[in-house]
């Protein structure tokens, strides 16, 4: 059971807990512990995305800024302040993606 800590309430540990968990999982999925970046997205909490050493990526959302920045700690990962440079680098894109970019543009195919 995830242990709470004097500014967590017993479910924000339990939240904190689960996150770092699946940013664990992520990792051990493409071959080691990923990468992160964590930016506040308003008053639904902050975006933690995620970079592997596989080039895979990733995004999970946490209920507050607070609880990105706890779980990406307690998950142990590199944490970088800007999604830019050599972090941004590592990225691998594949067909989907493309696909989708090339969707949202005007004129490009539909996005179904």
């Amino acid at each position: 059971m995830a242990e709470s800590t004097p500014e967590q309430t017993p479910r924000e540990a339990r939240t904190i807990a689960r996150l770092a968990r699946r940013i664990d999982a992520f990792g051990r999925k493409h071959g080691g512990p990923a990468e992160a970046n964590v930016a506040y997205i308003g008053r639904r909490g902050a975006r933690i995305v995620l970079v592997a050493p596989d080039g895979a990526w990733g995004d999970v959302v946490a209920p507050s800024l607070a609880a990105a920045e706890a779980a990406v700690a307690k998950a142990g990962v590199t944490v970088h302040e800007d999604f830019d440079g050599d972090f941004a680098a590592k990225v691998r894109t594949g067909p989907y993606e493309w696909a989708r970019m090339a969707g949202i543009q005007i004129g490009g195919p539909a996005n179904t």
